[in-house]
């Protein structure tokens, strides 16, 4: 086949989204070489990351061609890119990032949208209402078009349910790996180097993602007061308006010396600072999917995570979990795992094993299964027209004959 997929993000996002379809990319082209990929871009960026899925000889890139279409290249990707789409020959569409073009269901060509989660529904507190609705639009409007949905969690697929009244039968779960770089193990002087580059205490406790209220950093901040002093706080993510909050307890309650913020830490040196940690902790109150715990088990940490949304899904049963607001009960999860070396070791050893499901091959192959279903449902469709024309030309030939 060929296979058109929605590269905005994999060019233009160095995390999040940007991964996600950098990630599917790659292990699309490396697992199923028989298909050929074209990457639509609307804007050209510089991004090495991106770069290196052209290295696939089976992925091409494709950019607006005319100079309207460049200069309104938002425009392109969702209403004009359909002729590009018919020009080249795409037989399917994956909208990587919750959107599709508007109006793609009558091109003939097939459709998949990922849905990675309906948090803004859920939590419209953290949202600008303008946003809201933007999103709101372009998520149902992809859901209702598209002749099959992949949500990346369970959690998110209950949600495309329920928000959006989506049958079951139309939705497929695939989960989402991580970087391979995150299960090489970093050699002891370049952890010095890494440790010495910033500043690292000998002894903390990690937390990557960006530092915004929904991520609920705040409830290990809290925690840290009832674990041992020579034990501190390593946050690692995008700064938002919540640091400020952040800061402003830490110095009330004395932890300055304990709690270390990083902001722009680049890609390549976060394999190490997972490796020198000694905890993982993600209180993040709702994800679609939470890829930092992935990181976390492949770098052979123990994760404690919050209830509440899909955290069990990614950390499986042997992390452990705490209500997002129970300061006391994540104290109580961190001094157990910090205490107990067995456990430690139990949780690392079984959350090797639970890494297996997000194997490259296996979510590879996932996502072809979801491909081949939109042909399949086209195929059943036929053969059910087909089937009904033979059963009413029958019938015919019965009455003509009794007669």
């Amino acid at each position: 086949m060929i296979i058109g997929l929605d590269a905005k993000r994999a060019m233009a996002n160095h995390t999040g989204l940007g991964n996600y379809s950098r990630y599917m990319v790659d292990i699309l082209a490396t697992y199923h070489q028989s298909n050929n990929y074209r990457l639509f871009v609307p804007k050209k960026k510089e991004n090495s990351s991106f770069d290196k899925l052209l290295h696939h000889n089976n992925v091409r890139s494709l950019f607006p061609q005319s100079t309207m279409m460049k200069r309104f290249s938002s425009l392109w990707r969702t209403w004009f890119i359909k002729k590009d789409l018919v020009r080249n020959g795409v037989q399917l569409y994956h909208g990587l990032s919750n959107e599709l073009p508007i109006g793609i269901h009558k091109t003939g060509i097939k459709s998949v949208v990922t849905i990675h989660d309906l948090i803004f529904l859920r939590y419209p507190e953290y949202y600008k209402p303008i946003d809201r609705k933007i999103y709101n639009f372009k998520f149902r409007y992809a859901c209702q078009v598209a002749d099959r949905i992949v949500a990346i969690s369970e959690c998110t697929k209950r949600d495309i349910m329920h928000f959006y009244h989506i049958p079951e039968e139309k939705i497929d779960v695939v989960y989402q790996g991580c970087d391979s770089q995150y299960s090489v193990r970093v050699s002891e002087s370049r952890k010095a180097e890494i440790r010495v580059k910033y500043n690292l205490p000998e002894k903390f406790i990690l937390n990557v993602g960006s530092i915004e209220e929904r991520k609920n950093l705040m409830l290990a901040v809290r925690a840290l007061k009832d674990i041992p002093s020579d034990v501190h706080l390593v946050a690692i993510g995008r700064k938002t308006p919540y640091v400020s909050k952040i800061m402003d307890y830490v110095e009330e309650n004395n932890l300055s010396d304990r709690v270390h913020l990083i902001h722009d830490l680049p890609h390549k040196d976060l394999p190490a600072v997972y490796q020198l940690a000694t905890l993982f902790v993600y209180p993040s109150r709702f994800e679609g999917f939470g890829i930092p715990i992935i990181e976390a088990m492949h770098s052979q940490l123990p994760v404690i995570a919050a209830t509440g949304s899909c955290l069990e899904e990614a950390g499986g049963k042997d992390s452990l979990y705490v209500d997002p607001d129970d300061v006391s009960g994540m104290a109580e999860a961190m001094n157990r795992v910090l205490e107990d070396r067995a456990l430690r070791e139990k949780m690392i050893v079984s959350g090797n094993i639970y890494l297996q499901r997000f194997q490259e091959n296996i979510l590879a192959d996932s996502m072809s299964k979801v491909y081949s279903k939109c042909f399949e449902s086209a195929e059943s469709a036929t053969i059910s027209k087909q089937d009904i024309q033979v059963e009413n030309y029958r019938m015919n030939w019965s009455k003509r004959h009794s007669l």
